[in-house]
């Protein structure tokens, strides 16, 4: 194992092997990495006595580039990488991005649109019977019928449009060994139909007897109450210990049935998966193109979590991660610190120790390990649960150690901190420490919106409790004698959100002199209770309307409310708020937001003035452009009349 994974017949040739026992098509380029689920997979199999090849990119309208690494004895793993290829390709506007992180110089267009249906088909047409198994978190997230942003329509299960035969949904490791062992001793793919966290598709009814039956496919395509009922079945039976098996139907006849989830790694797990000696780097073939660009950022950054409870709808960690928390011990996170000291690029600065969530450490109460999260409430949300049980104490004790070490200078936490959760902490050693030691001028926060109607959409807490955070942050900064900032994440046109909405956030931002750089749109990716509301038009918890903005110029409008103070956004901004009747925030007075006339210069440097006037703008000298010719001739006409008068 230190070598790469073979990616050649050359490669098989030196290792002296005839034939894989398995092959993996992935949507990224090779990084043999912890960060990449990729490497891990196939590290875990390899550590499991199997022989693996990564076929990474393949170019899809080529059939031979499925045959590379020749006929796998057992069968093809498929997944699109990292990120769905759909949010990898394209913008929230839908617009193609000219930057892929995964890709090698970060060059577009390596991998497919829906790349894990693609490539299943490209293995389809040369191996008809080859057992071919999806997963990562393109395939996770649409392993029943779901609503597909970028078509704007409601999609089959991924496993009927890719022809595999099951998906490993979720995080994977236990489910892919089960599967690799049940199809090394000879058992037919179509009969592995027992394995936690995984989906499989069949016309027996038997499979069905007893699991919920969800609206099939034809119901939830047509009745959007339909779906949003089906999508809220399957978000509250995302824990392992509770879950129930479910069933979808399509055409009356075949059966897609997901089995409830794995169950957790122990901590002994996941300090095995991360003892794995990986490359940690790309595969040296990409030298010639720059690398790999999503190495930079976690090649020195440590991952000490997974799970999340924090339970935000708009994040689909819910139905890929699940709601508890596991985590790797502290030997096992300061041994791959020590680790990567030794690298020669290493400066002495660990660029993050976190996950989802930085700061969750342990699951959020006792009983989560033996009975699971509960089925219809929150930890955090609406408000804090009274059994949630708030310490930062360990994780305290691990970034202390890390600090410590002899090459490291400087400890960042870069993951997103939950500030609700350090406000429930009656100890402030932990945000007292993130101060001192491990911010570097500004901390990244996710409050997402100020108006309490939105954040009971978004699954946030009340906006008092972010207020109340910065102050507590202002206060410990200041008696350290330390200036740093909190730079807030937030979000426009979430459900829920209407124009008054944003409005009164560029108010807040008004008051508390806030100048956002960057503004994220709402993004409906696949499997999340926001994208179910953006779809529907219904919050799917209690089945109530809810409002959606999905006109692309109130979009903007309400973007650009964030973003009041940047000249290219005024237009917008004043016909938002004329729009909404608040005239009163245009103005010169401090509580104004735009004043009533735009100044801009134009090309000599001089000073041009739109003003109104009846209800529309004059400018002479863009009057003048706009007229061309005729405008050169008028001014040739007035210098005549002035040179009559003089003489």
């Amino acid at each position: 194992m230190q070598k790469f994974l073979p990616i050649s017949k050359r490669d098989l040739q030196e290792r002296g092997i005839e034939q894989l026992d398995f092959v993996y098509v992935c949507g990224d380029a090779y990084v043999d990495h912890p960060s990449f689920g990729a490497a891990i997979i196939c590290r875990l199999l390899e550590l499991h006595g199997y022989s693996v090849g990564i076929i990474p990119q393949p170019d899809w309208k080529d059939d031979n580039s499925i045959n590379v690494l020749g006929e796998p004895r057992l069968g093809f793993f498929v997944s699109a990488g990292n990120m769905d290829s759909m949010v990898n390709h394209y913008s929230v506007s839908k617009h193609r991005r000219d930057f892929d992180n995964y890709s090698p110089g970060g060059k577009i267009g390596l991998r497919p649109d829906y790349a894990t249906v693609v490539y299943c088909n490209l293995i389809r047409h040369t191996y008809k019977n080859k057992p071919i198994i999806i997963g990562g978190i393109e395939a996770s997230l649409r392993r029943l019928g779901h609503y597909d942003y970028w078509s704007n329509k409601v999609r089959r299960s991924i496993l009927l449009d890719s022809g595999a035969d099951i998906i490993s949904y979720g995080m994977g490791e236990h489910s892919v060994i089960e599967i690799a062992d049940c199809l090394a001793s000879g058992m037919d793919v179509k009969d592995i139909t027992f394995i936690a966290g995984t989906v499989f598709k069949t016309r027996d009814k038997y499979f069905t007897e007893d699991g919920i039956i969800l609206p099939t496919f034809e119901e939830i395509k047509s009745d959007k109450a339909a779906y949003a009922k089906s999508f809220y079945t399957q978000y509250v039976n995302t824990d392992p210990f509770t879950a129930k098996k479910l069933v979808e139907t399509y055409d009356g006849a075949m059966f897609v049935v997901q089995n409830p989830p794995q169950k957790p790694l122990t901590r002994q797990e996941m300090d095995d998966i991360y003892a794995i000696d990986y490359m940690r780097t790309y595969h040296p073939i990409y030298e010639k193109d720059g690398g790999i660009p999503a190495i930079k950022e976690v090649k020195f950054s440590l991952i000490s979590n997974r799970g999340c409870f924090g339970g935000c709808n708009f994040c689909a960690l819910t139905f890929h991660q699940g709601r508890i928390i596991q985590s790797r011990s502290h030997d096992s996170i300061v041994n791959e610190a020590k680790l990567i000291s030794e690298d020669p690029d290493f400066k002495g600065y660990i660029h993050d120790v976190g996950g989802p969530t930085a700061n969750f450490r342990n699951p959020s109460c006792k009983k989560q390990m033996t009975k699971g999260v509960c089925m219809n409430r929150q930890c955090l949300f609406p408000t804090k649960c009274q059994n949630l049980e708030v310490d930062h104490k360990d994780y305290v004790a691990l970034l202390t150690k890390l600090r410590k070490l002899p090459k490291v200078k400087k400890v960042f936490v870069r993951s997103g901190v939950r500030f609700d959760y350090v406000m429930y902490d009656k100890d402030d050693t932990f945000l007292r420490d993130l101060c001192k030691y491990h911010v570097s001028g500004q901390l990244k926060v996710a409050p997402e919106h100020i108006s309490n109607n939105v954040l009971s959409y978004l699954g946030k807490p009340d906006i008092s409790v972010y207020n109340d955070f910065c102050k507590k942050y202002e206060k410990i900064n200041k008696e350290l004698g330390l200036k740093q900032y909190l730079v807030p994440y937030l979000m426009s046109s979430h459900p829920g959100s209407a124009l008054d909405d944003a409005i009164a956030l560029a108010e807040y931002l008004r008051d508390h002199h806030l100048s956002p750089e960057q503004v994220q749109d709402f993004y409906p990716t696949p499997s999340t209770i926001s994208t179910t509301m953006y779809y529907t038009e219904i919050d799917p918890r209690d089945m109530k309307p809810v409002y959606v903005c999905k006109n692309p110029h109130e979009k903007a409008m309400q973007r650009a409310l964030i973003q009041y103070k940047r000249p290219e956004n005024y237009d917008l901004v004043r016909e938002a708020l004329v729009k909404a009747g608040r005239e009163d925030l245009i103005g010169f007075g401090e509580e104004c937001l735009i004043p009533p006339r735009k100044i801009t210069r134009n090309h000599s440097g001089s000073k041009n003035v739109n003003k109104q006037h009846n209800g529309k703008k004059t400018n002479s000298v863009n009057n003048n452009h706009s007229r061309g010719k005729n405008s050169t001739k008028q001014n040739k006409s007035n210098e005549r009349t002035k040179n009559k008068r003089k003489r």
